[in-house]
């Protein structure tokens, strides 16, 4: 019986693939087997993780620096692909995250945050799935298949303090991911699917400072999270893993359009 999960000798593109998402979602890819081409902003840290998932010993592994809102290197980079490896099958979207200057401290308002943080946040988080999007999505529908995974966030289904910019952002991810699956599906081919992950809270290098105290306790912000997730717990970043790789297999093949909450339940529960 063939195995609708394996993903194996797909060729996918995860941008910010050297960060932390990025990174753990790269590194599963390439245990299932996956040619995997790691693209990111700094060579350094992104020939580091190629290297690592070199290691590993699944797929063919790719290191290419590039800038998901710079349309032209991005252009340039599909070409590579597609020349050396004969097109793309799964586009991951990995690059994003907030931006310190548009995190609204607790003794300020949305009034006194610097329109450029606001415009920086937006502008990674929304048009740096984008352009991807658009740019190896041609690929795609020049091949007739292909998915695209976006990543939204619990900032686009109910409004967290602090984050305004990055919340504007996401809402804007998960328009498009609706908008372009249609697109994909009615236009090229019902083989092309857009969707979206929405993870709950985990603890990472960009939030750590909001959650954990110098000492290792929680923070009030922590504490509030906690009590609105029913498991009553931060989630681990490998659990995107089976998610993504769900989405990008046959086992969803009638699937486009979605955006799943990977969460503990916290986009369910009212707190009551």
């Amino acid at each position: 019986m063939r195995n609708l999960f394996d993903i194996s000798g797909r060729n996918a593109v995860v941008t910010g693939g050297a960060g932390t998402l990025g990174g753990n979602i790269a590194k599963h890819l390439a245990e299932q087997g996956v040619n995997v081409v790691v693209l990111g902003r700094h060579k350094e840290n992104t020939e580091a993780m190629a290297d690592e998932l070199s290691r590993i010993g699944g797929g063919k592994v790719m290191a290419v620096v590039s800038d998901v809102l710079d349309i032209d290197k991005l252009k340039a980079t599909r070409e590579v692909i597609d020349n050396e490896w004969g097109g793309i099958d799964i586009l991951v979207n990995c690059a994003g995250g907030n931006v310190p200057g548009a995190t609204i401290p607790d003794d300020k308002s949305v009034f006194d945050m610097k329109i450029e943080d606001f415009e920086k946040v937006t502008a990674i988080n929304m048009n740096g799935t984008v352009y991807p999007s658009l740019v190896f999505g041609e690929s795609m529908a020049r091949k007739g298949s292909g998915s695209i995974i976006t990543v939204s966030s619990m900032a686009a289904m109910s409004a967290l303090s602090r984050v305004m910019g990055y919340t504007v952002a996401k809402c804007g991810i998960d328009g498009f991911t609706r908008w372009m699956a249609q697109e994909m599906a009615i236009k090229f081919s019902e083989k092309i699917r857009v969707n979206a992950i929405a993870p709950g809270f985990f603890i990472g290098h960009q939030n750590k400072a909001m959650l954990i105290n110098p000492d290792g306790s929680y923070t009030e912000r922590s504490r509030k999270i906690i009590a609105h997730t029913p498991m009553r717990r931060f989630g681990d970043i490998t659990e995107l893993n089976g998610a993504v790789q769900f989405l990008c297999s046959d086992a969803a093949s009638f699937i486009t359009g979605i955006v799943m909450p990977i969460d503990g339940g916290f986009s369910s529960f009212s707190g009551v």
